[in-house]
């Protein structure tokens, strides 16, 4: 048996009686994807995370860039991203079946200092979101944290090992120099993250670039160059998928009508916001609501990994 059907059969017994969807575990941060379908491109946000893929095929759009993985491939995010992410192959006998981690940033840059590595010099910044190639070693370490979500006596001890060790592998890999601008602040990299969680927490106001560069350290100028090497978007269109994301999820949760939420994320204009709601979405809010509630919400979670 190959080492990503061993991984495939603990995730498939860990969430056959769970259904469909993301399901968080006993192991912080740690969390096992099912899809027993193929899904709609759907619209979402990826955090800083690695997701690796045991079973079944994923696409990822973000900005320009089009990312497919399959088994033998992982995938990792430095900052967090609107995306859309679809399930391209799954089955009810061969479901959809990924393990994700965020990446908690403390660790990766205490596990830095302890191997030597944080006097590296800094990398240029690049797309926050990249696919590699799994090694042995991480499979081997992947494959044993999971196992330990069969014996919870254990996870209290030996999950915070093997999750170094699996950190200290990936560091050691093809994304050491995206890993390296999560953990360590002065990065330019750290200053674009600064901008994207100002932005997170802030989208409903007006956006000015210059209080934008001042919060990540950076010239206006090289802000929107680096902001856009980083999501594949300028700050300003970053701004408009968080809004339109959250208004998406007021009026489908119904604690808003469209013009109300409209309003309540920011827009002036409910018109401007139809227009550039049904751009991004495909439809106008009422009838992209509709099309969800008609069943299509159910698979939105299996895209988020």
């Amino acid at each position: 048996m190959s080492r990503h059907a061993e991984l495939a059969l603990l995730i498939d017994r860990l969430t056959e009686d769970l259904g469909d969807g993301i399901h968080t575990t006993r192991i912080p941060r740690l969390a096992l994807i099912r899809s027993a379908q193929p899904t709609d491109g759907l619209h979402t946000v990826y955090g800083p995370s690695v997701c690796i893929v045991a079973q079944g095929t994923k696409r990822t759009i973000a900005g320009e860039a089009v990312l497919d993985y399959a088994p033998g491939h992982y995938l990792i995010v430095s900052v967090e991203i609107p995306v859309i992410g679809q399930v391209t192959r799954a089955t009810a006998e061969e479901p959809y079946l990924c393990l994700r981690l965020d990446l908690d940033p403390a660790m990766l840059g205490g596990l830095l200092i302890e191997a030597g590595m944080h006097r590296r010099r800094e990398p240029e910044p690049g797309l926050g979101i990249m696919l590699s190639y799994t090694t042995p070693e991480i499979m081997d370490a992947v494959i044993r944290l999971t196992r330990l979500l069969s014996t919870p006596g254990d996870i209290p001890v030996l999950a915070p090992l093997v999750e170094r060790e699996l950190l200290y592998r990936l560091v050691n890999g093809d994304q050491a120099a995206m890993l390296h601008g999560i953990a360590m602040g002065e990065s330019r990299a750290a200053g674009i993250a600064r901008a994207v969680n100002w932005i997170k927490d802030h989208f409903r106001e007006p956006l000015r670039v210059e209080k934008l560069a001042e919060i990540a350290h950076m010239s206006p100028s090289a802000l929107h160059q680096h902001f856009k090497t980083v999501t594949a978007m300028s700050p300003l269109q970053y701004q408009k998928q968080l809004r339109l994301q959250e208004a998406r999820r007021l009026i489908l949760s119904a604690q808003s009508d469209a013009a109300g939420a409209s309003f309540a994320v920011g827009y002036g204009s409910p018109s401007q916001f139809s227009r550039e709601y049904a751009r991004l979405f495909g439809a106008p809010p009422l009838r992209d609501i509709a099309r969800l509630r008609g069943g299509e919400e159910g698979a939105r979670m299996a895209a988020s990994g």
